[in-house]
């Protein structure tokens, strides 16, 4: 667990930098280009599917710590590999720059919030409620201090911050393939006692959030692309962060199992989704040539 304690918020900090060094004050600025689609996909992060994982955990009858754990999970902000599934999906990534910087700053509040609110309903801990401010600080310091110097880097040395792009996709996946490492060694029994349970909620999750993210926006008239993009950001939550906060903020390892299980399984329904969502782009240009 020490190795966890330091391992994992050093390895969260490297992957928030990396993000940082994708971002711009720009990128933040977009909201006022695409006002509609970031309203729909942020009202649909932070609201819609909040509400539709306590529907899946209820129905499906998890309890207590592994309840809060979805419920953390389903906070997240989107992962980094949201911007290259819409790629392939031929998403309007300008737009998921713009809501993983938002999303990323409204993690620091909402986080705490959600699982103080999870931790009271499904712990029946009502202490959670009162959101202790060292709680605050500490996501504030794993989540945002990290992509805060990778913007200040990025201003500062934008071509090696670009050149950069690509080693730290690379290294993203690979710090999520060890975090998920860490969050079943330290949870085994967890795992193989829930397996059975979590993995269809999970997956579910993943489906639904997919769903919602691209048939919402599209619901009210937002491009094609745009829904797109949302979809791959909705969907794709990053579950580092979930792990990394469970396994050291909150010093409960059982938490961090849905996401280390969700983290396994999320790629398959996001790659199916970006399969069929790029033959239908293809097939809608060729109507229109």
């Amino acid at each position: 667990m020490l190795i966890a304690q330091i391992f994992l918020p050093v390895a969260l900090g490297l992957v928030m930098f990396g993000l940082g060094l994708t971002l711009t004050t720009a990128d933040f600025a977009r909201v006022a280009k695409y006002p509609k689609a970031a309203a729909i996909g942020l009202v649909c992060q932070m609201i819609v599917l909040p509400a539709i994982c306590v529907g899946l955990v209820l129905a499906f009858g998890i309890k207590g710590v592994l309840a809060v754990g979805m419920m953390l999970l389903v906070a997240s902000p989107g992962g980094a590999s949201a911007n290259l599934f819409s790629h392939l999906a031929g998403g309007n990534v300008a737009l998921n720059i713009t809501l993983t910087a938002i999303n990323s700053v409204l993690a620091v509040f909402t986080l705490p919030l959600v699982v103080g609110l999870s931790t009271a309903y499904f712990l029946g801990d009502q202490a959670a409620l009162g959101l202790q401010p060292a709680k605050f600080l500490q996501v504030f310091a794993i989540v945002l201090v990290p992509v805060a110097i990778g913007m200040w880097v990025r201003s500062r040395y934008e071509a090696w911050a670009l050149k950069m792009n690509n080693p730290v996709r690379i290294a993203s996946v690979v710090v999520l393939v060890l975090v998920i490492v860490a969050a079943i060694v330290t949870g085994f029994q967890q795992l193989v006692d829930n397996i059975a349970t979590l993995g269809p909620v999970a997956l579910l999750l993943s489906i639904l959030s997919l769903t919602v993210g691209y048939f919402v926006p599209k619901a009210f008239k937002v491009e094609r692309d745009q829904a797109i993009a949302s979809a791959m950001e909705i969907g794709i939550h990053n579950a580092t962060i979930a792990i990394t906060l469970a396994l050291t903020v909150l010093n409960d390892e059982a938490m961090a199992i849905p996401a280390a299980v969700y983290g396994v399984l999320m790629y398959l329904p996001a790659a199916v989704a970006a399969r069929l969502l790029s033959r239908n782009q293809k097939r809608l240009h060729t109507q229109l040539g």
